[in-house]
């Protein structure tokens, strides 16, 4: 019963904190992560392990679920080249970098290892990217373009995680057989919203007009999306983002008006309280990390990881600059030859450099990377310990919370200097 009170503590004190924090004008994830630290720290405070399995299957669906059904489709669609972009190559390329770094920092960190790292810090947070840019005043594509990429690049980040830990454990995949694999979990993971989306569809036709039955099979919907996914070892993570916008598509056509209000209403809740949740539970996880690493280890490893921290952020910059380029080349020579580029993959309309310069700085990490963390077994097949598994994650909470603190605290700050609410866009 005493872990119980501790939550219900926990969940009230994290409501107060999001109102102090909406009154002080600072985002409620930096004010919720500084006091899980706080609060870890206290002395005779029980431990609160975090499951990754639970952080999975009861955070990442909902929360993943519902940002796909508010995004906007027209503007994700405008955009793909650019969220396309950022998901799937630059997890990839910040993958491969921070691996390179490890393996030649830290002499015990293999090249599976050092791969591992890697893939937990590569794609930045969809929860945290939402909570630190809400109110910042920042226009609909910019946004549209943040979110899309963190709903797709779970995915990417999760699929190199693997085959990354795969190949500790001794399972070798070859590099042909990774590219298959790859594209069959992504197909795969497709394939299975689309489905439930559509049968999901097909059942609130027959309810039309049951708010009670219809906002229920909708908050089961991405659960049951994300457990078939994984029950056939595909991505449940696509999954749940693809129901989301399929379900986005026919929302006219299966909900009253009235309903969508209901369910618009029940999901903010939900939304708030797990978003809520999961930041202070970061925090809550630091001050036991730090008591699973040698005194004479933590500041190297923190240096490490601020080392770590600017690469990414410095790969990131880099990357959103060069593709603002290509979108602006683009754009001209779509212009000149109207014909030749009739299907171009780019949007028309270019990224401005404080726009591009918003976006690079918010690759902030979160809740997917210190659950990827935190899921690394405890032991390989053969019975031995897995090899620096206290390092790695060690060095995944400081990183996430690195990129927390210094990028979301600077983030609303590095917005007013650029002024970018006087290039709000309309939807």
């Amino acid at each position: 019963m005493e872990n119980y009170s501790i939550v219900l503590l926990i969940m009230g004190l994290m409501i107060g904190l999001s109102a102090v924090a909406n009154r002080i004008k600072i985002p409620y994830p930096i004010l919720l992560v500084s006091a899980g630290i706080a609060i870890g720290f206290i002395p005779g405070m029980p431990e609160i392990a975090i499951n990754p399995e639970v952080v999975f299957l009861l955070f990442l669906p909902p929360l993943l679920y519902d940002a796909a059904f508010n995004i906007s489709i027209k503007q994700l669609r405008s955009n793909l080249a650019t969220v396309a972009t950022l998901a799937i190559p630059l997890v990839f390329l910040t993958t491969s970098a921070v691996a390179v770094v490890i393996h030649f920092l830290i002499p015990e960190m293999t090249w599976p290892l050092s791969f591992v790292l890697g893939a937990i810090l590569s794609p930045p947070d969809a929860v945290a990217a939402t909570g630190v840019t809400k109110g910042l005043g920042l226009s609909h594509r910019t946004l549209t373009i943040l979110e899309g990429e963190s709903l797709v690049n779970d995915a990417s980040g999760l699929i190199a995680y693997r085959f990354a830990v795969a190949a500790i454990a001794g399972v070798g995949v070859g590099i042909w057989n990774m590219y298959l694999q790859f594209i069959l979990v992504v197909a795969g993971g497709v394939f299975v919203g689309i489905v439930v989306g559509v049968i999901l569809a097909t059942f609130l036709r027959q309810i039309y007009g049951n708010s009670l039955i219809a906002i229920s099979a909708m908050a089961l919907a991405p659960f049951i999306s994300y457990l078939l996914a994984e029950e056939f070892h595909v991505s449940g993570v696509l999954a749940v983002v693809v129901l989301g916008i399929t379900l986005a598509r026919y929302t006219n056509k299966l909900f009253p008006s009235q309903t969508k209000i209901q369910n618009k209403s029940f999901w903010d809740v939900i939304i708030f309280l797990l978003n809520g949740l999961v930041f202070i539970l970061i925090g809550l996880e630091f001050p036991q990390v730090v008591n699973s690493i040698s005194h004479q280890e933590i500041l190297p490893l923190i240096g490490y990881s601020f080392l770590i921290s600017f690469i990414m952020l410095v790969i990131r910059m880099v990357w959103m600059f060069g593709h603002s380029n290509n979108l602006r080349k683009a754009t001209i020579q779509k212009k000149e030859n109207p014909g030749k580029f009739r299907f171009s993959f780019y949007a028309d309309e270019n990224i401005d450099w404080k726009n591009s310069l918003i976006i690079g700085w918010s690759g902030m990490r979160g809740i997917v990377s210190l659950a990827s963390a935190l899921a690394l077994p405890l032991t390989l097949s053969s019975g031995e310990a897995f090899p620096q598994r206290d390092v790695l994650i060690f060095m995944s909470v400081i990183v996430v919370l690195i990129t927390l603190l210094v990028q979301g605290l600077s983030l609303p700050l590095l917005v007013r200097v650029l002024k970018v609410d006087e290039m709000k866009t309309a939807k």
